[in-house]
């Protein structure tokens, strides 16, 4: 259990490397947000993180990315990770004498505010204002799990958080964990080129994004709406709104629902 968690982010790195390659030992910065991931398949990351924006933030040191294999804290020769479930069942459950000792590595690094998060199908929904607020965190931890779950006890010792992507079932929580790091770190400041880009994007403001258009003006017989050549630019803002809350009445009332809009 010696050995130490492989890390991400803040070295030297040339933009060729492949997302895999940023897979090295690296020192901790205070000063930066972390993402902590304790997983059976470490193997699995950075995996889309080292590409596009969030890859190109690893590599100049915007953020770290570690990774907790639980396979390490498994138990006797073979390293069993998981039993079977208390009172009979299907599946395999993650033992809490594993998750635990995993969680406390993953721990030791924290400073401020820090959530633990468990990647859950029967947790609150993850949404904008989540990823706007994890922004704004020290760093946190996420656990992926696999087959039946973890064993509760570990959820309830940790105070840990269970997060959803929504209603549906995935193997394990790697790939959740990869969209909620993703869609956090985009938030942060200089990772995106235009700042600006957030502001009016899909769930930004609580509705669904305008269409969006560009050249040619012309494409297969259908024409960039003319309000937006008009180089009106209020014009061009209430089209837009019209447009947020047309999209967002069509395909997701709720939201306006949410904001108390009829």
């Amino acid at each position: 259990m010696t050995n130490p968690a492989r890390s991400h982010g803040r070295q030297s790195v040339r933009p060729t490397l492949k997302p895999r390659e940023l897979m090295r030992d690296s020192p901790d910065y205070a000063d930066l947000w972390q993402a902590r991931v304790v997983t059976l398949f470490p193997d699995l990351f950075p995996g889309v993180l080292g590409g596009s924006l969030t890859g190109k933030a690893l590599q100049e040191g915007r953020w770290q990315l570690h990774t907790h294999d639980l396979r390490r804290f498994g138990i006797g020769k073979h390293r069993n990770v998981d039993d079977t479930p208390a009172g009979g069942g299907a599946g395999m459950v993650l033992r809490a004498d594993v998750v635990g000792p995993a969680i406390e590595e993953a721990q030791a690094h924290a400073h401020g505010r820090w959530p633990i998060l468990y990647m859950s199908p029967r947790g609150r929904r993850f949404d904008q204002a989540m990823a706007r607020d994890l922004s704004r965190c020290a760093g946190v931890t996420l656990l992926c799990g696999r087959f039946e779950g973890v064993d509760e006890r570990v959820i309830e010792h940790y105070g840990i958080t269970e997060v959803s992507l929504g209603d549906f079932v995935m193997t394990g929580g790697e790939l959740a964990a990869m969209a909620m790091i993703d869609a956090t770190v985009r938030l942060m400041p200089g990772v995106l080129g235009n700042a600006e880009s957030t502001v009016e994007e899909s769930h930004a403001n609580g509705l669904l994004e305008h269409p969006q258009y560009t050249r040619p003006a012309t494409w297969e017989g259908r024409e960039i709406p003319p309000v937006l050549m008009s180089g009106n630019h209020g014009e061009i803002a209430r089209w837009r709104r019209e447009k947020a809350l047309e999209l967002t009445r069509e395909r997701r009332p709720d939201l306006l629902r949410d904001e108390g809009e009829d």
